[in-house]
């Protein structure tokens, strides 16, 4: 259950607490008020997209706080499988929007937004403006099929999807050996020459990081034996040497070091220090000597390094890409060798894995069919719940002419609105007031079957009024009987069904003024989204000291107690 929604510098919001009840909430107010910036808001903290215009004008960032309490077993397991603490049900999301970046956090772990779009379906169902228009395009019927019937459903699909995989890489090597006689022994030709080239250069792994060493050297070595000789000249070879000098001066502490202990101490460090010289100078001796120029052998690393960079251009950057080439070429060439047993051998898998997936798909429909029949009498009581007169309501089946990932089933939502008239696919007759229930139709029988706690729904009120709107409110509050309902509407009879009442208004702030009088700015929306808590059927007004509500009569609520009287 949502428990709490935290704006600040969002759009029109300069910061707002909202706390939600456990049943059914409503946000009321005027158009443009803010009522679906805040909507927006929790779709937003839940992954959705935020562009960096609604940061609030003047302000360097936006945040969004979701608070959520539930004791669901299912979210439990899935934040123990994200590896983010959950203790006493309590699930804090934070979204904060800069002009560089986004910053996620669930219970003050950083997150992806993936992680953001993977957890937020166990907590909540936002059905918003436009999600209605979904029920228009027949695709989406069997999703809502496949949500109602997927405790039996959900195995068998994810066998077809693995199976239909398989299918179509079969498929695509098929496609991709299908090629004529003459293509194929020119391919053949052609892979042989690129094996035989690279295998004859016979390449050694560590061998171009080994040449490139040589050949560095090689190429520098009159620039390295001329400053070891210098070095050689100022450490050893004449009188005023680093060798000579510290000679000297060893000798120069004489019998000294008899008087003091920390005299001898100093020599000591003095004498290694003259033999560690004495090392290094032999060694750069030694080094000297061996320093000898082989134009031969500067010619063969040259060569070498030359006939590897050219396979590199053809075949990868690297020796090992070079042999990978060389291995996936082989691979190519002994299919194509063999091409008549490959292709006897492909077409015998795509027939087994044909007969598979046949099988499957056809299991697949039978679990269909089978939620299909509850699932159309289900929708068909809620519609009547909704003053939906004499309809029916039917979910026609046809077969793909192909497989594909959701087996081969098209279903399509078929509806009679009017006595005596034959139904017809949705998409042809609903209107848009009709299409919201429908929806609401879809979503109480669908929150019946799944586990989630919280349904919101914007604008749920499209296109209806009267009676018709009265029994939509009786649908919600029946809903929120079971599950949190938040809700927004224009509608007193929806209204009045509430056990929250949120009140979301505009405030202009008076402009401020220079002390010569002139106007500076105007700072429009501030505190934008106030929530006024009515509690209805009482008829008391109470404020809400952490929404900062204050106490508040309108003919509004005027409105609203005459609603509740009527019923």
């Amino acid at each position: 259950m949502l428990i709490n929604l935290h704006v600040k510098n969002l759009a029109l919001i300069e910061e707002t607490d909202i706390d939600f009840t456990s049943h059914l909430n409503i946000l009321t107010g005027e158009t443009g008020a803010g009522k679906s910036i805040l909507i927006g808001s929790i779709q937003s903290a839940l992954g959705g997209k935020i562009p960096r215009e609604m940061i609030r004008h003047g302000c360097d960032s936006a945040l969004i706080e979701l608070v959520f309490h539930t004791d669901n077993s299912v979210v439990r397991q899935k934040m123990e499988e994200m590896e983010i603490p959950f203790e006493d049900g309590e699930i804090i999301i934070s979204r904060r929007i800069t002009n560089n970046r986004v910053i996620n956090k669930i219970n003050d772990c950083s997150v992806t937004v993936s992680r953001l779009k993977e957890l937020s379906p166990f907590l909540l169902d936002l059905s918003g403006q436009h999600e209605n228009q979904l029920l228009l395009k027949p695709q989406n019927h069997l999703k809502i099929l496949d949500n109602y019937g997927k405790t039996e459903i959900i195995s068998v699909k994810e066998e077809v999807r693995q199976l239909f995989q398989q299918f179509q890489d079969i498929e695509k090597q098929l496609r991709e050996q299908n090629i004529g006689e003459e293509e194929r022994l020119r391919e053949i030709e052609f892979l042989k020459y690129e094996i035989t080239e690279i295998e004859q250069a016979r390449l050694k792994k560590e061998e171009e990081e080994e040449l490139e060493e040589l050949y560095s050297r090689i190429s520098h070595s009159r620039e390295i034996l001329e400053a070891c000789s210098a070095i050689h000249e100022l450490t050893s070879s004449n009188a005023v040497s680093a060798e000579s000098l510290l000679g000297k001066a060893i000798r120069s502490f004489g019998d000294v070091f008899k008087y003091d202990d920390r005299v001898q101490g100093l020599m000591e460090q003095l004498s290694t220090v003259d033999g560690l010289l004495n090392d290094f100078n032999r060694d750069l001796s030694e080094y000297m000597s061996s320093m000898e120029f082989d134009e031969e052998v500067y010619i063969q690393t040259e060569t070498r390094l030359d006939e590897i960079n050219r396979l590199k251009a053809k075949y990868g950057n690297s020796i090992a890409s070079i042999m990978a080439y060389k291995e996936k070429s082989a691979d190519r060439l002994e299919t194509l060798l063999h091409f008549d047993e490959n292709m006897t051998k492909l077409k015998e898998q795509r027939e087994i894995l044909d007969r598979q997936l046949e099988q499957k798909c056809k299991t697949l429909t039978k679990l269909r069919k089978k939620a299909a029949a509850p699932l159309a009498e289900s929708l068909r009581n809620a519609l009547l719940d909704l003053h939906f007169q004499d309809v029916r309501f039917e979910i026609a089946f046809t077969e793909n002419e192909h497989y594909t990932a959701e087996g081969r089933d098209q279903i399509c939502f078929m509806i009679s609105t009017n006595p005596g008239l034959d139904v017809r696919p949705l998409h042809e007759i609903a209107s848009g007031g009709e299409l919201s229930r429908i929806m609401l139709a879809i979503k109480s029988v669908l929150a019946d079957e799944e586990a989630i706690e919280t349904l919101i729904f914007d604008e749920i009120d499209t296109g209806i009024s009267g009676r018709t709107a009265q029994k939509v409110s009786e649908r919600l509050a029946e809903i929120s009987k079971k599950r949190q309902v938040i809700a927004i509407t224009h509608l007193p009879q929806i209204a009045a069904m509430a056990d929250a009442h949120y009140l979301i208004e505009k405030i202009y702030h008076q402009p401020d003024l220079s002390s010569d009088g002139r106007r500076i700015r105007r700072r429009i929306g501030e505190n934008a989204g106030r929530c006024r808590n009515y509690q209805h059927r009482t008829g008391q007004c109470q404020r809400d000291e952490k929404a900062g509500v204050q106490t508040v009569c309108t003919s509004f609520l005027k409105r609203i107690h005459a609603a509740t009287k009527s019923r």
